[in-house]
């Protein structure tokens, strides 16, 4: 199964942190929804679903399978709820399913990353600057580089830039 990564960064390559001062860009939430139509699935943390579900994009992912990765919870509404990463794509591949979607956030994108899972990544970079965010990292205790070869990359609107890559070879 195809797994891609998609995230939504700042300038300087934190993940983008949205608040009321600094709502998400309206080009990388309508790229995730495709994205997600595309692939009729997406894997997703409990605190960005929590964080989805508080902002209302419950609605624009109806009939798609939405897989909760958490060890917190045991079930959650409307949603499949399961333990690990593998577990995840396990259950997806059960479906059906031959590309998977890796919504976020930061802690579960560096697990499947430090898992070796992902084939693909999309990053929507927005035009702004932050002073404190988390990383993407594949490696959280010491210093590790992976090659990665630009797909695409495009202008979303009101200064989005899209990168898509493929991840190559095993770290």
């Amino acid at each position: 199964m195809k797994t891609i990564l998609w995230a939504a960064l700042s300038a300087n390559g934190n993940y983008a942190q949205s608040g009321p001062d600094n709502p998400p860009k309206p080009e990388a939430l309508a790229d995730f929804a495709a994205q997600a139509g595309r692939s009729g699935n997406f894997i997703v943390g409990r605190r960005t679903f929590e964080g989805m579900q508080a902002g209302g994009g419950g609605a624009a992912f109806e009939g798609l399978d939405i897989v909760v990765v958490t060890k917190r919870v045991k079930e959650i509404a409307g949603v499949t709820v399961v333990s690990s990463p593998e577990e995840a794509l396990q259950y997806l591949a059960s479906r059906g399913h031959s590309t998977a979607l890796l919504a976020g956030g930061a802690e579960l994108h560096n697990a499947f990353l430090g898992s070796g899972l992902v084939d693909e990544l999309v990053f929507n970079v927005a035009p702004v600057l932050e002073g404190k965010g988390l990383n993407l990292v594949t490696d959280q205790h010491e210093y590790q580089f992976k090659d990665v070869e630009l797909l695409d990359c495009k202008p979303l609107g009101s200064g989005v830039v899209q990168l898509h890559y493929a991840v190559t070879g095993s770290l």
